[in-house]
């Protein structure tokens, strides 16, 4: 039996092998007897099938469209499991299927799929190839028939998986789900990992059995045993959550954070939905969100950001007027940046010899830079060393008004909060921060707005909501714009004195820092959207 991947140059299969260890788990969660008939729908090298074999399973059908990873077992059929024809159902179905995004399917496996009957009544080119093999696998599976695969969470959560997600509710139920949010299961994987156990059914139990484990580290024996067990221990969470439902995100939330969730929907939501998408998708709720009120861009690129910092140099005056502020990631607290600094910005379109003239210290100080700032992306264009190589979003960082700044990536494993931080005109952020800027027409404060994206609730809203990636949230223009906004009813006056009484507390906190006016914003919040209920 082979025991490694053959070093193609592409992935076509959409292969990662799952260790032993795990295969081992997730076996150990199925409730079958050994003369249950079992189904390995992308067998690979086998790693299942040898432990079904060794725990007395032998009646056994696999399938692996990879005939470069042919094994010594008599019963895998070398063909593909989506187009395969099967007139037996089984009792467990388990295994580690392919996922790829349809842009990245080889051509063979697309044509195969516009052909498949499955395939073009449930799915479409928005759609990855792990679906189909989820649901066939539902539908060969028995009554009270098991089906535990590993996958990334992706489609837990994604619009385009709605018609599975409503598939699967309609014809059973989740009885575990272990979430792995850092843990490199797989080489070269930093997606979130879930091992899921999925019961075709009727009948249906109240709850969900969730274990999260969120360390950065390879997984143990005695760690899955200790999930498995919901024995308390380190970077471990549990929870009980009630069943999923049709036309709903999936979030492997508490129903509490869940029901908090879906009331901000709804104080955010518009009055009179005016989209074809919102009177015609039962998933859409149509809801203010910050990109109606907000312009957003990302951060000038310098490509090599120290050599851009002044650092004390001594100027003369034509030095000192090519400078701006800036204000990096690491600077940001909630609410405020903690410090600004001094970068070099000559955008002059100068030749050397006059940029060493009228730039005398700053082009001494570039010299040690030289060689690696010549080695920046060039963005199809030649660049001077002492230039920056990307002014992305340049007007709009050079209006006047204030400004909120967020770190582009924000870790959240460690803190229970985001950095939207409010930063005065004329300050620029480089590529690691985000800017939001209030539109001319919005009539809500930029300090309503910055105390509004600092609320716990947003927090929680995009930890399930937003571009997760491990431990990391990412905030590029279009998850921020995303994010449900409460827009204030300029005709209630409650709402005026709500949102007037919350600008005065943040502009109060913003000048003297002291932490007791948090508790009262938030508690202003709090009692807005209890309003709206």
């Amino acid at each position: 039996m082979k025991t490694a991947l053959k070093q193609n140059n592409k992935n076509k299969f959409g292969q990662y092998f799952t260790p032993k260890v795990v295969a081992d788990f997730m076996i150990d969660l199925a409730d079958v007897s050994t003369d249950a008939k079992i189904l390995e729908p992308s067998c690979g090298e086998g790693v299942f099938l040898e432990i079904l074999q060794q725990k007395g399973y032998n009646n056994l059908t696999a399938f692996e469209i990879d005939e470069d990873l042919a094994t010594d077992f008599p019963f895998v059929r070398y063909e593909s499991f989506v187009s395969a024809v099967l007139d037996d159902k089984f009792d467990l179905i388990i295994g580690n299927p392919p996922y790829i995004r349809w842009k990245n399917l080889e051509n063979e496996l697309k044509q195969e799929l516009s052909t498949n009957p499955i395939w073009n009544k449930y799915f479409n080119s928005l759609c990855d190839y792990l679906y189909i093999f989820i649901l066939k696998s539902i539908e060969l599976l028995n009554e009270n028939g098991q089906l535990i695969f590993i996958c990334p969470e992706y489609w837990m959560n994604t619009t385009h998986s709605i018609s599975l997600r409503n598939y699967m509710v309609q014809h059973g139920y989740f009885e575990e789900i272990y979430h792995f949010n850092e843990t490199p299961i797989f080489d070269k994987v930093t997606v979130s990992i879930v091992i899921f156990k999925f019961v075709k059914s009727k009948q249906k139990t109240d709850k969900i059995k969730v274990a999260k484990f969120y360390a950065n580290q390879r997984l143990i024996s005695e760690t899955l045993e200790n999930l498995q067990n919901q024995i308390p221990f380190k970077d471990a969470e549990y929870l009980h959550v009630t069943q999923f439902k049709t036309n709903e995100r999936w979030l492997l939330q508490s129903d509490e954070v869940r029901e908090e969730l879906q009331k901000l929907e709804t104080v955010c939501q518009k009055q009179n939905p005016t989209s074809l998408l919102a009177l015609f998708d039962e998933e859409k709720t149509e809801f203010h969100t910050i990109g109606e009120i907000c312009d957003i861009g990302n951060g000038l690129v310098s490509g090599l950001d120290k050599a851009f910092q002044v650092n004390g140099h001594e100027l003369n005056v034509a030095e000192k007027s090519a400078t701006i502020n800036v204000v990096k990631a690491k600077d940001l607290k909630p609410y405020f940046a903690e410090s600004i600094t001094k970068y070099i910005f000559i955008n002059d379109g100068l030749e050397e010899t006059e940029f060493q003239k009228t730039y005398p210290n700053f082009h001494t100080h570039f010299q040690k830079y030289k060689t690696d700032l010549e080695k920046r992306y060039q963005y199809n264009r030649k660049i001077n060393y002492w230039e920056w190589v990307f002014l992305r979003n340049f007007n709009l960082f050079s209006k006047s008004d204030k400004r909120i700044f967020v770190p582009c990536k924000e870790r959240i494993s460690n803190k229970n909060y985001f950095r939207f931080a409010l930063v005065e005109g004329g300050v620029f952020p480089t590529q690691d921060v985000t800017a939001i800027f209030r539109k001319p027409e919005t009539k809500e404060s930029i300090e309503y707005i910055l105390a509004y994206l600092n609320q716990p609730i947003i927090f929680d809203w995009l930890k399930c909501n937003g571009i997760v990636k491990g431990n990391i949230v990412e905030f590029s223009e279009k998850p921020i714009a995303s994010i449900p906004f409460k827009k204030i009813d300029w005709n209630n006056k409650n709402e005026i004195l709500f949102h007037n009484s919350i600008t005065d507390l943040t502009q109060q906190f913003l000048t003297n820092k002291d932490e007791k006016l948090l508790s009262k914003i938030n508690t202003l919040f709090n009692q807005l959207f209890e309003t709206q209920r």
